[in-house]
């Protein structure tokens, strides 16, 4: 068969080529063998250039055998076959134009053309998936291996680098498609068959995932604009669409590319009509089918959000079609559909030149935007927020929306979704940052200006009323224009109530209806808007049944009734009038607007006319600006609680936002730039980044001409965050400024500024003098050298001779000079003494004569400057003790002296009185005094005694000769285990335990001497009844026991006598704070006292809460206290009224479950102690605690557990209120199917308590949640569960045995019915207290006999004793075993 005569059809696979088709259909003769391949090729080639591409027809056999053997070939035959094809084809491309031109063509000329045609594309097409597939698998095969050597692999397998060698290929039939190449069809219809043979191949291409490379960029740009020649010149619009789809369903590296691909046909080659086809296409997708799919959802989201982006004009015509989705399930086509109209509002419809149609086709758009603002899925909620925050950023969102999207951003901070809250703080910063209305937004500084300016627009209106009478507006357009006057005033009317102005008479008895509604329109019309409604509200309540005011709908609003009446009396007259006479209405106004014309001066009304528009202008400028404001200090109260979230990413925007805001200068900023501050402990890095360049943001790039003006500005700003300022918020301020100096980021103008202030080198008030010594110790902390090179001067300023004395300075002084040297206990390498100053300084002198002298003066800032003046001696001084010593004689000589001197000018029979304030002075110095001679001795005394012995010991290694070292194997082998640097530890431990226990409180020394007046204050709290006095004595008692565990033993009676007795809350919290540090270094005296400790977590005073939550969490958490069933008392303030406690709470629990199990092996005994009748709580409170406490049980085996002790407890319960509480937390649990086994096998324990309709709800909700993630396997227990509660709940449990027969589950009868053993935790608290608490039965029933009554009248010594009589002392229990740190060593 000649192949000039056959015809060839574009075969759908390659093996249709040898079967034998129809008539003069072309058919491959033989598939060579791969040995006679390069010679058939050759002979090709020789063909090709004596006859040119027609040569293919006679060669066509050996381009297929190649094609058959591709995987086999050599490469190289394999790259000589590509190049030589591309030739071929090329060759076919330039001769074609002439062919197709010639109109002398023939028959089988043409017929022969296109044969060849058709071959030729057909070979090289095919070679180029097979290249292509080759190069996918070895993409694979790389991914397996690593990445190196990739390129080297690729050219090795093809002997060329195949991704270089497509571009060539497609840029080829790109040419070739683009000549008239139909005219060699018959009727010049290109065949199917071709276009879709080079389409697909494009296809094909775009479905390798490398495509999407940067690489290979060049190659998608040659398919997209040969896809693009096929759609308009070759009909290929619907199979593309088709196509497009699938692909999108498939691949999800697609979207991008067929995006740019679908924009280029868009705009390039003028094809939009295949927007709306792909659209289409979408938009018919049924969205339940979407939701089985989320690939082929995903697909098209993220196609249809690209496509927004690029061509929102094209596809804005098409919408209509995609709204379907928004009520579909999946969220992500609800993002993209929303994302494309937030992309018509950016690029299409903003503007203020818009037509009304765009108008109100992007005021659609925006109220689809805001209503899902309220989607039920978070993930749009955010989305929403976000495309409104790019709204809002490009200046797209109208004026008239502002405050409704605001308001919107504000109440999705209360989200539960950390997402949308993270957007709601992003889009409120956007909204401040391009805000129209103000660089300042402080409510208070925009109230004034409103209030101004709407006076003043009422008193334009009423001139204007005035000066033309004649030219009155219709009433109803007037009552119209002061709608929005009249709402704001009565809306503030309603909120706050206030009397009448100007109307003093109201309602005279007289008056008929129609004087008082004359007198309410007068005063409408002048705009006396408050005085008309307060006139309004007294005639409805007089004239109840007389017209106007009887007409009143109780159904509508209070608001809407009261504007309905207003409105009614205002535009009531004016409109018959003018109906019965219009003539005479306009006759009103003809001679006024003729006058006018007349006139030189007839501008005149259209200028007043003019300036009313703009001061109304102006006023709706102010009231937005002002309502805005308002809502950003909403919003400040809301973001502030979030500080403190766990996602980091939620607080670094909360602090981004208060810098914001602070910026702004609304006030109400600088509450969350404090609040941020102790974020700097943070232990997530990106939180303390984030305040660190918050406060470098806000106060290190100050305005200012000069370095100094920056100085000073920086300076101010700073000092005013230490206005009245916590310790806690001056220790954050100082680790921050330490940060800063230790970068350098503080310039030296700072520093001489402010030792310029703390001179009084400058004129400064003496609170900013103090503000300027506090900033420069932060500073020291950072660089000592900045104090301690100028420590004279600040001595000689700061500590000097004036009178009165000015204590807050000296204490700041103090402080400045404290952070010269380190605090902290020396390090074991330290080789250097500690740094110290002899006793006989300046700064010891002058804090000695300031401290004794204040002692007789009642400055109450005499106390905090004399603890930081004995903190510094101890921290600094050669010989502290020594100074402190003369320190306390000398005050107590004093008080002698006083006392002595009362004693002369008393009459000879009164005993003489010193005043209260030299008693408190003296003793808060001695428990200040005791208290840092102990820290001197533990942490100064005993860090040298360490330093010394370390020296000592280098020292007498390096005399050591070689021999010496290994003759003494035995100390050899003790240094080696570490055992004599322990032993020597422990020795100084107990020299210093020693002194503390056997000297400091013994014998002639300086502080033993004010222990019996420290103990007669305490234990004569009627004598010494003076507030102040009691608190500095139980504070100095508790010091002094923190010394001697001799001495603590002998005084806790006192001390929990007065936590639990005294009347003074400050006194409670104080001591709470005292023995909390006595339980951490003295366990074992302070085990048996524990419950004291608990009982202080329902104390009546909030302040003695909060500190015992404080301190009981620390002590717990640190393991120093025994964790029993008490701890239902830090439960009980979960629900404590005040939310300060309550978070406490929340938090202890928070950490404790980090504890492996300690909340499940505490639940038995909180749950016993929480339902008990006497004790216990209410019933919704016991819902909220275990709700919270519940959430903490996570894994399955402590669920089982629970629930099994939980059953069994209902046989142990004794009330109603019991039983109820034990099903609520059953129905709290979260439960599985092993969970059900156990109820079912103990359901007999609660079988009959189901009939109470409470007990048997909770039992159908754990059904309910059973149900929701059980397993087909599953429902039947559930089933068979929900029978039998039904059943006891109607019938008893008797009904439950007849259920089971007639099922014929009968074995399970007699095992549900069995008692399974009780666990030790969860036993009855009766039994229990008989067995293990019998110990404390003795202590409980001897409460009762606590008898103490605090009076100032009393006189015997044993009425004024404060102590427990020796059978209300607690027995020591089992001791708390502390194991020292050096035998831990050892």
């Amino acid at each position: 068969m000649s192949p000039q005569v056959c015809e060839f059809h574009l075969p759908l696979s390659p093996e249709e080529l040898l079967k034998s088709g129809g008539v003069n259909q072309y058919v491959v003769q033989e598939v060579l063998s791969i040995r006679h391949l390069p010679s058939h090729l050759k002979a090709f080639q020789t063909a090709f250039r004596a006859q040119g591409p027609l040569a293919v027809l006679e060669h066509f056999d050996t381009i297929y055998s190649i094609l058959h053997h591709f995987r086999s070939i050599d490469p190289g035959l394999k790259e000589d076959t590509l190049e030589f094809l591309i030739k071929v084809v090329s060759r076919h491309s330039q001769e074609l134009p002439a062919v197709l031109d010639d109109a002398a063509l023939s028959m089988s000329d043409r017929s022969a053309h296109l044969n060849a045609l058709k071959m030729n594309c057909y070979a090289l097409i095919r070679l180029l998936e097979s290249f292509e597939t080759m190069s996918s698998q070895t993409g694979l095969m790389d991914l397996e291996l690593g990445g190196k050597g990739r390129k080297s692999r690729a050219k090795a397998t093809h002997g060329f680098d195949w991704e270089e060698e497509r571009q060539p290929i497609l840029q080829l039939l790109t040419q070739l498609l683009q000549l008239d190449i139909r005219h060699l069809w018959n009727h010049s219809i290109i065949e199917e068959e071709f276009v879709s043979l080079v389409t697909g191949c494009c296809y094909r291409l775009l479905e390798n995932p490398t495509i999407s490379h940067q690489k290979n960029r060049p190659t998608r740009e040659a398919i997209m604009h040969l896809l693009g020649v096929a759609l308009t010149r070759y009909n290929h619009m619907l199979s593309a669409t088709v196509k497009i789809i699938q692909m999108l369903q498939h691949f999800e590296h697609l979207a991008s590319i067929l995006v740019a691909a679908v924009s280029l046909w868009a705009t390039d080659y003028g094809m939009k009509s295949i927007v709306g086809e792909i659209v289409r296409e979408i938009g018919q997708k049924c969205p339940q089918e979407l939701n089985r799919d989320p690939t082929g959802a995903k697909g098209f989201a993220a196609f249809l959000t690209e496509l927004a982006e690029r061509i929102p004009a094209i596809l804005m015509s098409s919408m209509c079609i995609l709204l379907d989705h928004l009520d579909g399930e999946n969220y992500m086509m609800r993002n993209a559909v929303l994302a494309a109209m937030a992309e018509m509002v950016l690029q299409v419809l903003s503007g203020d030149q818009l037509e009304e149609a765009s108008r109100d086709t992007r005021d659609q758009f925006l109220d689809t935007l805001q209503a899902h603002c309220h989607d039920v899925n978070s993930f749009v909620r955010s989305r929403v927020l976000q495309l409104f925050t790019r709204i809002v950023q490009q200046k797209a969102l109208p004026l008239t929306r502002f405050q409704a999207v605001v308001a919107l951003a504000v109440g999705r901070l209360a989200d539960k979704s950390v997402l949308v809250c993270k957007s709601a703080i992003q889009l409120l910063a956007s909204f401040l940052a391009n805000n129209p209305f103000s660089c300042k937004l402080s409510d208070t500084d925009l109230a004034g200006p409103l209030q101004k300016e709407t006076q003043k627009l009422q008193e334009m209106r009423a001139q204007r009323r005035a000066t033309a009478p004649s030219a009155e507006l219709d009433p109803a357009e007037e009552w119209e224009a002061m709608l929005p006057e009249l709402k704001a005033t009565l809306q503030q009317l309603l909120t706050l109530p206030q009397e009448g102005e100007g109307i003093s008479e109201g309602v005279a008895e007289m008056e008929t209806p129609k004087e008082v509604e004359g007198r309410i329109r007068q005063l409408l019309a002048k705009a006396s808007y408050k005085q008309a409604m307060i006139l309004t509200q007294e005639a409805i309540s007089h004239f109840q049944k007389s017209e106007p005011f009887c007409h009143v709908d109780p159904e509508e609003s209070e608001e809407t009734r009261f504007l309905s009446l207003l409105g009614n009396i205002f535009k009531g007259p004016a409109a018959p009038t003018q109906e019965e006479n219009p003539q005479a209405a306009a006759g009103n106004l003809g001679p006024g607007e003729a006058g006018c014309k007349d006139k030189p001066s007839g501008s005149e009304p259209e200028d007043c006319s003019d300036e009313l528009v703009k001061q109304e202008l102006l006023v709706q400028y102010l009231q937005d600006a002002h309502s805005f404001s308002l809502q950003i200090t909403k919003a400040i109260g809301i973001i502030s609680k979030m500080m403190y979230e766990h996602t980091t990413t939620v607080v670094q925007e909360v602090i981004e936002f208060f810098v914001m805001v602070f910026q702004f200068g609304v006030p109400q900023a600088l509450f969350g730039v404090r609040r941020m501050l102790p974020l700097i402990w943070s232990k997530e890095p990106g939180v303390r980044d984030a305040v660190l360049n918050a406060y470098r943001q806000l106060y290190l790039k100050p305005k200012g001409d000069s370095a100094r003006a920056k100085a000073q500005t920086l300076i101010h700003n700073l000092s005013l965050l230490l206005v009245d300022a916590s310790v806690g918020t001056i220790q954050c301020l100082e680790e921050i400024i330490c940060e800063f100096v230790q970068k350098d980021e503080l310039s030296p103008a700072v520093t001489q500024v402010l030792w310029e202030r703390a001179t009084e080198k400058v004129p400064c008030s003496p609170l900013e003098r103090c503000s300027s010594v506090m900033l420069l110790g932060m500073m020291a902390r950072g660089k000592p050298e900045i104090v301690g090179s100028n420590l004279d001067t600040l001595v000689n300023t700061g500590l000097d001779e004036k009178l009165p004395q000015d204590y807050r300075l000296a204490q700041q002084v103090c402080h400045a000079i404290a952070n010269v040297s380190d605090r902290r206990k020396p390090s074991m390498g330290e080789r250097h003494p500690p740094f110290r100053l002899p006793q006989e300084h300046r700064l010891f002198e002058r804090l000695r004569e300031m401290v004794t002298k204040g002692s007789i003066h009642p400055d109450p800032l005499w106390v905090p400057f004399k603890e930081a003046a004995v903190a510094l001696i101890y921290q600094l001084a050669e010989g502290p003790e020594v100074i402190c010593a003369q320190m306390l004689q000398d005050c107590a000589k004093q008080a002698l002296e006083k006392l002595e001197k009362s004693d002369h000018q008393e009459a000879p029979q009164e005993t003489p009185v010193l005043p209260t304030f030299l008693l408190m002075n003296l003793l808060s110095l001695a428990g200040d005094v005791a208290l840092q001679q102990l820290v001197h001795l533990e942490q100064a005394v005993s860090g040298e005694l360490c330093r010394r012995r370390v020296l000592r010991e280098e020292q007498e290694h390096k005399r050591k000769e070689p021999k010496e070292k290994n003759s003494n194997s035995e100390s050899t082998l003790e240094e080696e285990m570490g055992l004599g640097g322990a032993t020597a530890d422990d020795t100084e431990a107990e020299l210093i335990r020693g002194i503390c226990e056997l000297e400091l409180l013994e014998g002639k020394q300086t502080l033993a001497a004010f222990v019996p007046l420290l103990l007669k204050v305490c234990n004569n709290p009627g004598l010494y009844s003076n507030p102040e006095l009691c608190t500095a004595a139980s504070l100095a008692l508790g010091k002094f026991c923190m010394i001697s565990a001799t001495f603590c033993d002998s005084q806790l009676r006192l001390l929990f006598t007065m936590l639990e007795k005294s009347s003074l809350p400050i006194v409670r919290s104080n001591l709470m704070i005292a023995t909390g540090d006595l339980a951490i270094r003295f366990p074992n005296l302070v085990d048996p006292w524990t419950p004291h400790l608990y009982a202080r977590l329902r104390d009546p005073s909030q302040h003695v809460r909060k500190t015992a939550a404080l301190v009981m969490t620390h002590l717990i958490l640190k393991d120093m206290v025994k964790v029993k069933g008490q701890v239902s008392e830090m439960a009980v303030l979960l629900i404590d009224p005040a939310p300060q406690i309550a978070a406490l709470a929340k938090n202890f629990f928070n950490e404790l479950s980090n504890k492996a199990n300690a909340i499940y092996n505490l639940l038995p005994d909180i749950i016993s102690r929480l339902s008990a009748s006497e004790g216990g709580v209410e019933e919704e409170p016991f819902h909220t605690i275990m709700k919270q406490l519940l959430s903490y049980i996570t894994k399955d085996k402590q669920t089982e557990s629970l629930v099994e002790k939980l059953c069994q407890r209902f046989r142990t319960a004794q009330t109603e209120r019991q039983y109820r509480d034990l099903a609520y937390c059953m129905s709290q649990l979260p439960l599985t199917e092993r969970g059900l086994h156990k109820m079912l096998d103990n359901f007999d324990c609660f079988g009959d308590k189901l009939s109470d309709e409470s007990i048997f709800s909770a039992f159908l909700s754990i059904v309910g949640k059973l149900r929701r993630g059980a397993k087909p396997e599953g429902k039947a227990v559930i089933d068979e569960f929900e029978q039998k509660l039904r059943a006891c709940h109607t019938r008893g449990l008797d009904a439950v045995e007849e259920l089971e027969v007639g099922q014929g589950s009968s074995q399970r009868a007699p095992s549900a019915r069995k008692q399974p053993a009780v666990s030790d935790n969860f036993v009855t608290p009766k039994p229990r207290r008989t067995t293990r608490q019998q110990p404390n039965t003795q202590q409980r029933a001897s409460r009762k006999k606590l008898r103490i009554v605090f009076s100032s009248d009393e006189s015997s010594d044993e009425e004024l004793s404060a102590e427990m009589i020796e059978d209300e002392t607690p027995k020591k229990t089992t001791p708390i075993r502390r194991a020292s740190a050096h035998r831990h060593r050892s």
